[in-house]
């Protein structure tokens, strides 16, 4: 291929790409500061084992005590924890806070996106109608609601949520579970952070509460430097040197 067919073949493929190039591909800025956001059924003590590891690493980690009412009081939830921060800042997602990532992290302190086995969204996206292009996650018909308030139950939880969690502890988890507002589903988000943030995402393999290959989709759609962990949607509890890990790459110090 000479010069100028190279030149234009590679304009031809920038053109019909629109995500960013891998995160391990760039300069990745360090950051001593990490602030985790939590999914539904869970609340922010979901992070413990991941946290203890963070913080012997040397790093300032913020559990954020996600209020699961709508997206933008969650997304408020998550920017005051962001304006604690002293400096560049790892935002951390799970499951549905990947919504709140993606809208948070375009924060100018935020340096890295890490999503958890999490939804990501483009901007405006109908998440819903995305997520019905692949299989109705087994979780999903686990869901009991009290007027507004929806749960898991404990049945859905242990098989379709924690499945690789031990009994005794995943009874625990069960117990801890937030309720989430039903209207916070239907919010969407107005900016896409992963569009102009390095990202990070672990994709859980043995995932009954989003489909794994909705999960490989999004990280590939984002450019995300991914890992696929063999896990249940609880990697961050059942696998937290891999997630942990996966983090400090994205402050830094991998």
């Amino acid at each position: 291929m000479d010069r100028r067919m190279f030149v234009g073949a590679l304009a031809a493929a920038t053109a019909a790409s629109s995500i960013a190039p891998p995160a391990a591909a760039r300069a990745v800025p360090k950051a001593r500061n990490v602030v985790l956001v939590h999914g539904l059924f869970a609340d922010g003590s979901c992070w413990s084992e991941v946290i203890g590891r963070l913080q012997a690493a040397g790093l300032h980690a913020t559990s954020v005590q996600n209020p699961l009412t709508t997206l933008e009081e969650s997304v408020a939830a998550a920017q005051r924890a962001l304006d604690l921060q002293d400096g560049p800042t790892v935002l951390v997602g799970h499951s549905f806070s990947g919504m709140i990532v993606t809208e948070a992290g375009v924060d100018p302190k935020v340096t890295a996106l890490v999503y958890v086995a999490a939804r990501a969204p483009d901007a405006g996206e109908d998440y819903a109608a995305l997520a019905k292009r692949f299989p109705t996650p087994p979780a999903s018909a686990g869901i009991v609601w009290s007027g507004d308030w929806g749960r898991l139950s404990e049945a859905a939880f242990l098989r379709d949520f924690a499945g690789d969690i031990p009994e005794a502890k995943a009874r625990v988890l069960y117990a801890e579970q937030a309720p989430f507002e039903r209207s916070l589903l239907a919010g969407k988000t107005t900016h896409a952070a992963w569009r102009s943030k390095p990202s990070w995402y672990a994709v859980s393999t043995e995932d009954r509460t989003i489909d794994p290959n909705l999960e490989r989709f999004m990280a590939k759609r984002m450019g995300a430097t991914t890992i696929e962990v063999k896990a249940s949607h609880l990697s961050l509890i059942s696998q937290p040197d891999a997630i942990a890990r996966l983090i400090l790459a994205a402050a830094g110090q991998g």
